[in-house]
């Protein structure tokens, strides 16, 4: 059997980092992934997908990772129940093997929390760098 996920997407809030009863960090995040397509009207969809990382990686993401920050990961999908005032909810999320920061903090603007795009090469029409620059647009945000 094979359950492995890889998704490219932005982090939709600031993560918080919290910890079991017996001490282990983990942060829940939602990650916004951009559908391949645009929908009738011509907008881009985006799936909202729910999201758990343990342990250091869970403290290295809540230190360093804001909201709209480019993230890579690598897991699986895991599904378990809990209950709430006698109801039963389940919950279906990618478990985080893998986090990877695809964005470097930028201290250009003066705000240290604020993410941006790396400076350009002295190549100014190099190819890569162009299509990156259209992939990483602010206007892709679907939140």
């Amino acid at each position: 059997m094979i359950n492995r996920v890889i998704l490219v997407g932005r982090i939709t809030k600031d993560p918080e980092l919290k910890s079991t009863q017996s001490n282990v960090s983990f942060v829940n995040f939602t990650l916004a992934v951009n559908r391949q397509f645009a929908d009738q009207s011509g907008e881009r969809q985006a799936d909202f997908i729910q999201c758990v990382v343990w342990r250091r990686q869970a403290d290295n993401l809540a230190q360093y990772i804001k909201k709209g920050a480019l993230l890579g990961i690598e897991g699986r999908i895991q599904t378990r129940t809990y209950e709430v005032d006698g109801n039963t909810r389940y919950v279906t999320e990618v478990v985080c093997d893998s986090v990877q920061f695809l964005e470097s903090r930028g201290d250009n603007s003066g705000n240290n929390d604020e993410y941006s795009q790396p400076e350009p090469s002295s190549n100014d029409n190099d190819e890569f760098y162009e299509t990156s620059k259209q992939l990483a647009a602010e206007e892709d945000l679907p939140f």
